[in-house]
């Protein structure tokens, strides 16, 4: 591809996914983590650091990253963080003393933020944010204020849980149960902000549509399936006079586990909704053709966000435009009929 085709791919990528961004008004430019002023001349270094790396979501956003560093030609080094916060601090340091001209992150843990800023700053590294967010001036997003958010690639949590939590009034309705003898229960890693988006947002969207009388249980999770599925398996077991179940989380982990824990209860899968998040574990389910308590999943394709947080550390580097505070890309709802025709695909 010649370098002409590569700049015209490049600045025509945000309106080929679609995306969406939540600007601000009022306010200058996050500064917490600058980059050099002047455009970077000869070839670009990138490292992305992801936690949970093996994860079919990450997967697949470290290949759209890749692939987007291809085109546009750009050294790029991809960095499995697990879910270890003290190889985050560790690796953000290493991409430094390598000389790389940015960073872009997924914290396992928000509470390394100010250090992870910090670092940058002071290396005049730039610094973007995937999926989950970062304050330079606390460990709690949540609690920081909007110019301290480092700026985010990643999808609307709000819109996201907007949407399952949709999907879930209207399987509710189509089978036709109570709210006496229902329960829905919300499964999210209580202290990841996005998380906390979603699930707000499922219960917004639930109530408003017409769910009000359905009482709801919040479930602390780590956001992995055998996670969830303990602590999911304790709430049945706490509630045994409760016949149906709603079930949904932060991600495709949370609400897997609460499927797992009621079919092992011997909760017949036509008495549970599980509207996943991700679609990844869910299609697993679809995939056996045999009945599942995941009614529906929420596909959210990792190759996008990877994609244009790559073109977006490459624009700011090369071109010196500031990074949207949030860019999002969008969603599409699948269930056991149409998860194939949309590209998921099953970890």
């Amino acid at each position: 591809m010649s370098r002409t085709t590569s700049r015209a791919a490049a600045g025509g990528l945000l309106l080929a996914l679609g995306l969406t961004t939540a600007c601000s008004t009022g306010r200058e430019p996050m500064t917490a983590t600058p980059a050099p002023a002047a455009p970077l001349n000869g070839r670009i270094s990138i490292t992305y650091l992801q936690k949970q790396g093996d994860q079919e979501y990450f997967v697949g956003e470290a290949a759209g990253a890749e692939a987007r560093a291809q085109v546009l030609g750009i050294d790029l080094k991809v960095v499995n963080l697990g879910n270890d916060a003290n190889k985050t601090v560790g690796e953000v340091q290493s991409a430094v003393a390598q000389k790389s001209n940015g960073v872009i992150i997924v914290v396992p843990d928000p509470a390394v933020g100010p250090q992870v800023v910090q670092i940058a700053k002071s290396a005049n590294v730039a610094l973007l944010t995937s999926d989950d967010q970062i304050c330079a001036t606390g460990p709690d997003p949540a609690a920081c204020a909007k110019e301290n958010l480092v700026p985010r690639i990643g999808f609307s949590g709000a819109q996201m849980g907007g949407e399952v939590g949709k999907r879930a009034l209207e399987e509710y309705r189509k089978a036709g149960w109570s709210a006496a003898d229902t329960r829905i229960v919300s499964a999210w890693k209580q202290d990841v902000t996005v998380c906390g988006d979603r699930v707000k947002a499922a219960k917004e969207a639930f109530a408003a549509g017409g769910g009000a009388d359905v009482k709801s249980i919040d479930v602390a999770t780590d956001n992995t399936p055998t996670g969830a599925q303990d602590k999911i398996a304790a709430t049945v077991t706490a509630n045994q006079g409760v016949r149906h179940w709603v079930v949904w989380g932060c991600n495709d982990e949370n609400v897997q586990g609460g499927v797992t824990a009621m079919q092992n209860a011997g909760i017949s899968p036509d008495n549970v909704i599980g509207v996943g998040l991700g679609a990844y574990l869910a299609c697993k389910d679809w995939s056996g053709g045999k009945p599942s308590g995941m009614k529906a999943a929420l596909f959210i394709n990792g190759r996008d966000v990877g994609a244009f947080a790559v073109q977006a550390m490459y624009d700011k580097l090369k071109n010196s435009r500031e990074f949207p505070p949030e860019a999002f890309v969008p969603t599409t709802m699948v269930d056991a009929t149409t998860w194939q025709a949309v590209g998921a695909t099953c970890s």
